[in-house]
């Protein structure tokens, strides 16, 4: 039996999150369904993390066991005949046996868009989040550092408590401003950026995260960048541990799951040792975002 390691891209659009269920597509029904079609078995394979109905990844860690012994590359190739479209394996590694895709995390990256412009443009609806009025970002920026730490995150968690503790470490959180690529413009042949067309980007990563607490934090930034509210009023918020206080969830479009971080061990092929136990704690019944 071995061991395999999957780095998966998808478009979350028309699916009902990671996890399978029944009479309903999701990114671990089609990618099981592929793996039984090209290597003639059923093959369960475990995600970093279950993200929510309409999430995107750029870097969901898969891991999976097969008796197949065709070469790990010919994975990435074979299965691109049987997914569909909206899913594509970006690589794939034989890793020592043992290593399991949610349980050796040691932690995450999310990234979430927002198409900050008056008017909303309809080919990015299912990839950003549209917002017409003018955010502060560095105001943002500054709320956004009260999250930095190890805190008690449950003022940015759906449906508290739904895991053993909602203390999570922040360990980076940044926002950017990007200018927007507009390929939609008529007659376009280079570049075209208006000059108050811009894509907020935010990247937050943490040992772990709560359900919805990324799309949670955004929605609270926006008060923010709006002027409603300011730096104190989120340190506020945190510390009183209160849902209620913090602002809407934002949408799944604009999110995306970047990257996952593993201990050494488990990215080099040629180790074997496996770590003595799992530093990132989630326990599999519920949602990561």
């Amino acid at each position: 039996m071995r061991t395999l390691r999957l780095i998966l891209a998808y478009d979350g659009s028309r699916y009902h999150g990671w996890q399978a269920q029944p009479d309903k597509p999701t990114i671990q029904g089609a990618l099981e369904t592929a793996l039984q079609l090209f290597v003639g078995e059923k093959v369960v394979a475990y995600a970093s993390g279950r993200t929510d109905a309409g999430v995107h990844a750029i870097g969901q860690v898969v891991s999976l066991e097969t008796t197949a012994r065709m070469p790990a590359n010919a994975f990435r190739l074979g299965l691109k005949t049987y997914l569909p479209e909206d899913i594509v394996v970006r690589e794939v590694h034989e890793v020592p046996s043992g290593f399991h895709a949610q349980f050796d995390a040691i932690g995450k990256t999310y990234r979430y868009l927002i198409y900050n412009h008056a008017v909303d443009l309809p080919f990015l609806r299912p990839y950003t989040f549209w917002h017409r009025a003018p955010l502060d970002v560095e105001t943002m920026q500054a709320a956004t550092n009260e999250l930095i730490g190890e805190h008690d995150f449950r003022s940015f968690e759906t449906n508290w408590p739904n895991k053993a503790s909602s203390v999570r470490t922040v360990t980076a959180a940044k926002w950017t401003v990007e200018p927007v690529w507009n390929l939609w413009s008529p007659g376009a042949e280079v570049p075209v950026v208006a000059g108050d067309e811009r894509m907020l980007c935010f990247e937050i990563s943490a040992n772990g995260f709560l359900y919805n607490m990324v799309r949670s934090i955004v929605g609270t930034m926006i008060h923010v960048g709006r002027g409603k509210w300011s730096p104190a009023d989120v340190r506020a918020i945190l510390q009183a541990g209160d849902r209620r206080l913090a602002g809407e969830t934002a949408p799944a479009t604009g999110l995306y799951l970047k990257s996952v971080d593993y201990p050494i061990t488990w990215i080099r092929p040629d180790r074997t040792v496996r770590p003595s136990s799992a530093v990132f704690g989630d326990d599999g019944t519920e949602l990561d975002e």
